[in-house]
């Protein structure tokens, strides 16, 4: 009786310990799905090009407007315009880290023009 006792407690033991290894470690099929997974506009990447939008023309990131979001194979890009219609562009790596914001022409100039 204590040896079969033994032997369950061995195999649960081994069981147990198989079953924390497999999920500890991330599967490889696993990690080649999420690097594939394409990337989507987030509300953090509108935060992010919101405040650096405002910082950069010294409003209110509520006055912001956000009109298009771009995706490309490693970047990513959202368009925008402030409440005086000044245009910027905000680009984001491939992981939709905010990468830099780029001024347009002032809108109302185009439109005039």
């Amino acid at each position: 009786m204590m040896m079969a006792e033994r032997k369950n407690r061995l195999l649960l033991t081994a069981f147990l310990a198989l079953m924390l290894s497999a999920c500890s470690s991330p599967s490889q099929e696993g990690q080649a799905a999420q690097k594939l997974r394409p990337m989507v506009h987030t509300e953090e990447m509108e935060l992010a090009c919101k405040n650096q939008a405002a910082y950069r023309y010294n409003t209110q990131p509520q006055r912001i407007n956000l009109s298009d979001f771009k995706q490309y194979q490693a970047s990513y890009e959202m368009m925008g315009s402030t409440a005086r219609k000044e245009g910027f562009t905000c680009s984001f790596d491939e992981s939709g880290q905010f990468s830099h914001l780029s001024s347009r022409e002032n809108l109302n100039q185009r439109a005039t023009t």
